[in-house]
């Protein structure tokens, strides 16, 4: 993703949730996956998608099991 592309999509995702604290960030690693953060905790990715002259952006967020234990 480039820089505007990565602005516009956190820009947007801060919108839509209501979290000026999501911070989208570029591994060093390259071709490595848009990280999706929420204030310094890491909780996804974000992938570029261009098929058909389109271009969409999906979010895959990462829950894990030992995080849900501390509901109970």
């Amino acid at each position: 993703m480039t820089p505007a592309e990565l602005a516009a999509v956190q820009a947007h995702l801060r919108r839509l949730l209501g979290n000026e604290q999501i911070k989208l960030s570029t591994p060093n690693r390259k071709n490595a996956s848009v990280e999706l953060f929420v204030g310094s905790e890491f909780v996804g990715t974000v992938h570029r998608d261009a098929e058909d002259g389109e271009v969409s952006y999906s979010v895959q967020i990462v829950v894990l099991s030992e995080d849900l234990s501390q509901l109970n």
